[in-house]
């Protein structure tokens, strides 16, 4: 809501850690929490893979994750970093040799787990080409994947072990004087992973990676996501964030920022705020808000729309938000600007009338910021 004051009772206290980069995005800090997705085509399947990364920048997404399961990923992955709006990280298992291809095909940053990756010699291999191509890391802490010793002293996945396993590769990184990493402890459950991330947050200053690994669909994805990732964020835990759907990952990029923009934490794009209909609306909320989700799609500039069926609710939510439209009779309803009554509009040319208030309001505030900035 741009021209509303932040109240003192919404702000969140972040938890201190130290700020790494991933290309030019920094993870940690003061940074803003940054959204992440990753790619599910075949790596192998350059055009594909492109035109998904593309598709996920421009969603909104800061980084994009590919995974690089064989030599033939790593050499494709050298075309996708090049044409990528955002930077890429790579996703690897097991084999060194593809932390290293990756690295040198210009990956931001590798996802790893240290100590899966084969002996001492091994991991100080992909560390040397992390350091000589300016290529961080993100350990990654799974609980489908704990190693063996950890299951067999704690008898089952669990937030002791995911927590140790997590310092033990944090371990390793720094023995071999590499501080340029992130960290994450996922797992399926939601308890398991907020209690897990819990843990780890008291036990290191090293930037966070937050999710809950195989979250399951789109609908039920997103709301153990939310539940997990909000509960941690707002904890002030957490510095990067990434939604795992069975759903195209533009979806996860949407709802991570629903997510942030939730809370306070990130703001892009339009925030609508709209009733769930009853028989006092003055018009079909619903049809009406599923046009202007799509038709405002295009609008990055961060503000507010209340989009409400009658009078009970709408004035007041209409005094918090840029644009207003409050149902009313005889087929039209008022059309607040800036939390201000403003003219009355008809129904049948109210989702028209409305978008082109949001674009000339998201354009007034896009001067105004530049006009800030070159001040």
């Amino acid at each position: 809501m741009s021209h509303n004051p932040i109240r003192p009772w919404r702000n969140i206290d972040r938890r201190k850690s130290r700020q790494i980069h991933v290309g030019a995005v920094p993870v940690g800090g003061d940074a803003p929490i940054s959204v992440q997705t990753m790619t599910n085509t075949p790596t192998t399947d350059i055009k594909a893979t492109i035109a998904q990364v593309q598709a996920c920048a421009e969603a909104g997404a800061d980084i994009v994750r590919v995974s690089v399961p064989d030599e033939a990923s790593a050499k494709a992955l050298r075309e996708i970093v090049r044409e990528s709006p955002v930077p890429i990280v790579a996703d690897i298992h097991f084999h060194y040799k593809r932390g290293i291809e990756a690295a040198e095909a210009g990956a931001a940053c590798l996802r790893i787990n240290p100590g899966n990756i084969g002996d001492a010699t091994r991991v100080r291999e992909v560390i040397k080409a992390a350091r000589d191509h300016n290529c961080s890391i993100r350990i990654g802490v799974n609980a489908g994947s704990l190693e063996r010793d950890l299951l067999e002293k704690y008898g089952e996945p669990c937030p002791e072990a995911m927590i140790e396993s997590g310092l033990d590769h944090i371990r390793i990184l720094q023995d071999n004087d590499f501080h340029e990493f992130k960290i994450s402890v996922k797992a399926s459950d939601v308890f398991l992973a907020a209690a897990a991330y819990q843990g780890l947050a008291e036990a290191t200053d090293a930037p966070i990676h937050l999710g809950i690994t195989e979250a399951g669909g789109l609908m039920s994805g997103t709301i153990k996501s939310a539940i997990g990732l909000g509960s941690l964020l707002w904890m002030g835990i957490g510095d990067t964030i990434r939604v795992s759907l069975s759903a195209d990952p533009v979806q996860e990029v949407k709802v991570g920022y629903e997510i942030l923009k939730s809370l306070g934490l990130r703001h892009r794009g339009v925030n609508i705020i709209s009733c769930p209909s009853c028989a006092r609306q003055g018009f079909d909320v619903i049809k009406t808000v599923e046009a202007l989700e799509q038709r405002l799609e295009h609008i990055k500039t961060p503000m507010s729309l209340s989009i409400i069926g009658c009078v009970v609710n709408g004035p007041g939510e209409a005094l918090m938000t840029d644009v207003g439209f409050t149902g009313g009779g005889a087929g039209s309803g008022m059309v607040y600007l800036a939390g201000k009554q403003s003219h009355k509009m008809s129904n049948d040319q109210m989702i028209d009338h409305i978008v082109e208030q949001v674009e000339k309001k998201a354009a007034q505030l896009e001067a105004a910021q530049k006009t800030e900035a070159a001040e």
